[in-house]
């Protein structure tokens, strides 16, 4: 059977320095960050495993861990701004981890950050989180979302054995944004392009539509923007017969949306996928 249980994030602050930065696409930079904080960061197996990751202004004069109790209620014009990411892999021998962050300009908070990010500067965080693994037992694999999807992707197909056959789909401005993506060899990579789609087109629905189904059930695992992943779990589901509990799909994000609306959104209407 898939993996499935869903782990809530623990709520203890790693307060973590950065160790490393470097550039794994024009687009994309990798900072691995360790230090004694370390111990505060609760791993799992999961190749989705994600955390929160807490931005302070630095005119506020917070000290980390935060109390975000006390800011709530007492304070609140003074909370950290909240981001989730993917934990690209962490290493418990040498206490160190890597996100990815996807870097569109000073476009958002925790881009800009990465983009500036030098050894030494501190970033705190809590998880991590997670509910997917590869089954390895599953007769193929379905792999599919936009750049946010790359990190636990990239987990996922190292975690699969040799002989997993499937296929990957991945949406991203441009292929300044593709990295390697080392897989089983039964197991296709399609890049999609938004600067080449057509406007007002959904290129990842439209590829998954146009998919050739091979033969068993697949698990899938379908995360990304909202409006596209609600279309996916439809496609999947009222067409395509998948079994809600082969299907790990979710928002990570929603167009015009910061993220500490869109978590809010999940729990309205809007945002029940």
């Amino acid at each position: 059977m898939a993996t499935t249980g869903r782990t809530r994030p623990v709520r203890s602050q790693a307060v973590l320095t950065v160790q490393e930065k470097s550039w794994i696409s024009p687009g994309i930079a990798r900072v691995v960050l360790g230090g004694p904080g370390f111990d505060a960061y609760n791993d799992n197996t999961f190749t989705d495993k994600y955390v929160k990751i807490f931005f302070a202004d630095p005119a506020h004069g917070l000290r980390p861990p935060y109390d975000l109790v006390a800011l709530r209620a007492e304070q609140p014009e003074k909370l950290p701004a909240t981001r989730t990411y993917t934990v690209r892999w962490a290493d418990a021998d040498t206490r160190r981890l890597a996100i990815d962050f996807i870097v569109h300009g000073d476009e958002g908070v925790a881009g800009p950050w990465a983009a500036r990010a030098e050894a030494g500067d501190q970033l705190v965080l809590s998880g991590a989180g997670g509910a997917y693994r590869p089954d390895p037992a599953a007769d193929w694999h379905l792999l599919a979302g936009d750049e946010t999807v790359i990190p636990s992707a990239t987990s996922a197909l190292a975690a699969m054995p040799a002989e997993a056959t499937g296929t990957v789909i991945l949406l991203v401005d441009s292929a300044k944004y593709e990295v390697p993506l080392p897989r089983p060899d039964g197991v296709s990579l399609r890049w999609l392009y938004r600067e080449t789609a057509a406007a007002g087109s959904d290129p990842l629905v439209a590829a998954l539509r146009e998919l050739a189904w091979p033969a068993g059930t697949p698990q899938v695992f379908v995360h990304g923007e909202r409006g596209t992943v609600k279309a996916a779990r439809r496609l999947l589901t009222d067409e395509r017969d998948v079994p809600r509990e082969r299907l790990s799909i979710s928002a990570y994000w929603a167009t015009g949306r910061a993220e500490d609306r869109f978590q809010a959104e999940k729990r309205e209407p809007v945002g029940q996928i």
